[in-house]
């Protein structure tokens, strides 16, 4: 039942969402960051988490979140995410050392100048001391099967390395025990192989990066993404370095991006009524893409195993400072769907710029009032598409569709600073 405002109109229900976490490594302290930031914030309070699923580091994420919203507090993610994390860097003087031997061996076997060693001949004290991490936050003794779906769905990816069949563990079908995440984590070239439900399993990354299919059991109306590997890069890799960075960027991408294009197809199908019925629903697809700060390029794939307690405490911030920005587009998404010129405009900066090319009207810098007198006539001629994917990243960027023609198609992208828009520039779809 949902809450009455003044007027006697009920309040429409909140919005159903699951969140997908990818796997990356310590990059994925960027994914604590920005969950940390949306469970602990009242702007959730207009949404209901239905799903969550991880990989990897990202399952290690999605866990915790998921602990908190099981036990009834999603505000208490932040303290659980934050405690991991904190445990996890490397602090102490034989940990910091251990940590860079760890980067620049794994740095120079990349480059080919070191042979590979396998975790078998390497003490197995990095599994056991990954179990203690999880189990000092989470009370897995607590958790049983939740087959009636009466709470927040739970998957983790991971991928039998004999069978090389896919596998997500699911909170609905079976107890979600620590060694799932340490299977979902056991990258093949650090830790063994981790035997659990009679499977023999490998890094998660090798499969469903991360689950989303599944997911959409949970029936969402939103799929926010969390993206480790980005999506684009502005060089040519040319180094070795560089080559298998790439390399591993691409790979962990490979499965995201076929199951988030089937929810694209489907969207589509729905919105020009090709598709009918209860079975599909269209389900609006968010991405927040981590965008790699300097210090991590530098080490290449290397740093997705850097536990340094600066750079893990740069990616969180990082993380939370995104989410702000994604949590202040969609209130301006919602204001320009609606037409709200009002809303839309609070929304912008006072020097506002706006650039546009075609489909648009062609305006190189208007800056100010003239900016803002453009946008408020946008708002009626351009609407947004979110058949396609809405990406948070640098910027903010949506598909749209220029004077409800569809075969118009253009793109707008809004820097978002403080909760207020700076820039806008449209032009065409990418």
């Amino acid at each position: 039942m949902t809450d009455t405002p003044g007027n006697g109109t009920p309040s429409p229900p909140p919005r159903r969402v699951a969140i997908a976490c990818q796997g990356g490594g310590s990059h994925t302290a960027f994914t604590a960051g920005v969950l940390s930031r949306l469970l602990d914030g009242p702007e959730l309070d207009e949404y209901e988490i239905v799903g969550l699923s991880g990989t990897s580091g990202g399952a290690v994420c999605a866990l915790l979140a998921w602990t908190a919203l099981r036990d009834g507090d999603r505000h208490k993610a932040r303290e659980l995410l934050d405690g991991f994390w904190t445990d996890n860097s490397a602090v102490t003087p034989v940990d910091a050392a251990a940590n860079m031997w760890l980067i620049w061996a794994s740095t120079l076997q990349s480059a080919g100048f070191l042979p590979a060693v396998s975790p078998y001949d390497l003490p197995p004290t990095g599994l056991d001391h990954f179990r203690d991490l999880l189990t000092r936050r989470v009370d897995f003794g607590l958790i049983e099967p939740d087959p009636d779906g009466a709470q927040t769905q739970l998957l983790i990816g991971a991928v039998d390395v004999l069978s090389g069949q896919f596998r997500a563990f699911d909170s609905r079908r079976e107890r979600i025990v620590p060694d799932m995440i340490l299977a979902s984590a056991a990258i093949p070239t650090v830790f063994p192989t981790v035997h659990v439900d009679g499977g023999a399993y490998w890094d998660g990354l090798f499969s469903q990066n991360p689950p989303v299919q599944d997911l959409l059991d949970s029936r969402p109306d939103e799929l926010w993404v969390i993206q480790i590997n980005p999506t684009a890069r502005a060089d040519e890799p040319k180094t070795v370095l560089d080559i298998t960075d790439r390399r591993n960027e691409l790979s962990g991408n490979l499965s995201l991006y076929q199951e988030l294009h089937h929810i694209e197809v489907i969207d589509r199908l729905l919105a020009e009524g090709l598709l009918v019925g209860d079975r599909y629903k269209h389900v609006t697809v968010r991405i927040l893409e981590f965008a790699r700060p300097l210090s991590s390029k530098r080490l290449g794939p290397a740093s997705k195993l850097n536990r340094d307690a600066r750079f893990i405490r740069e990616l969180m911030a990082q993380g939370e400072q995104q989410a702000e920005e994604f949590l202040a587009m969609l209130v301006f998404e919602r204001a320009w769907r609606s037409q709200d010129v009002d809303g839309v405009l609070s929304i912008l900066a006072p020097d506002v710029e706006l650039t546009s090319t075609a489909p648009f009207r062609p305006r190189d810098g208007l800056r100010g009032g003239p900016a803002r007198t453009e946008v408020a006539e946008l708002c009626a001629a351009v609407s947004l598409d979110l058949t396609r994917k809405q990406l948070t990243r640098e910027r903010a960027t949506w598909t749209v569709r220029v004077d409800g023609a569809a075969d118009r198609r253009g793109r707008v992208e809004a820097e978002i600073v403080d909760g207020r828009v700076i820039r806008l520039q449209l032009g065409p779809a990418a």
